[in-house]
């Protein structure tokens, strides 16, 4: 049903997100608005890791200390995830910046919203409201999802954005 969701939304940003950063599921607009959304993607990996990643962030170290304490937050009740120390061990050996941000030890909640901005190569700057909504009886998976103020510049160029890209059917990770 949240893959018949993400389909009915063409002209809104959607993507599903796992316990460990990982984007499950995406519409064709959540992709065309960031190579982050694709599914399969692990964010937090991107941004630390993809060069082409950072040059979509405004604020990259930002982005990935929150990642990061979103991370260690979903890490609490099971330290023994093979998964979680897998993608841990591999960030610790390829990023100084996530080194450092693990050794803070933050720990935070996936923020309910906030403000998206981000430097589009078709479509230019767009500012974007985001809220995340829990996905019932999915084990830790967030629905997150794009808006535009109506009218607004970013308006136009998401609904530009929509029209350029294929918003028939969601993406969706079969693995």
């Amino acid at each position: 049903s949240v893959a018949q969701l993400l389909a009915a939304w063409d002209r809104t940003p959607a993507f599903v997100q796992g316990r460990h950063l990982d984007v499950l599921a995406a519409n064709p607009l959540a992709v065309a608005l960031s190579p982050l959304f694709r599914p399969g993607t692990n964010l937090l990996r991107a941004v630390l890791l993809d060069p082409s990643a950072s040059g979509l962030e405004h604020d990259r170290e930002a982005t990935a200390a929150e990642l990061v304490a979103v991370l260690r937050r979903a890490a609490g009740p099971d330290v023994d995830d093979p998964r979680l120390a897998e993608l841990v061990g591999e960030l610790s050996v390829r990023s100084d910046l996530f080194r450092r941000l693990w050794a803070r030890h933050d720990v935070r909640r996936h923020p309910g919203g906030g403000v998206y901005r981000v430097q589009h190569p078709q479509v230019g700057d767009l500012e974007l409201r985001y809220d995340k909504f829990s996905v019932a009886d999915a084990g830790d998976q967030v629905l997150v999802v794009y808006q535009a103020e109506p009218g607004s510049r970013s308006a136009e160029a998401l609904a530009l954005l929509s029209s350029l890209s294929d918003a028939t059917a969601p993406a969706v990770r079969t693995a």
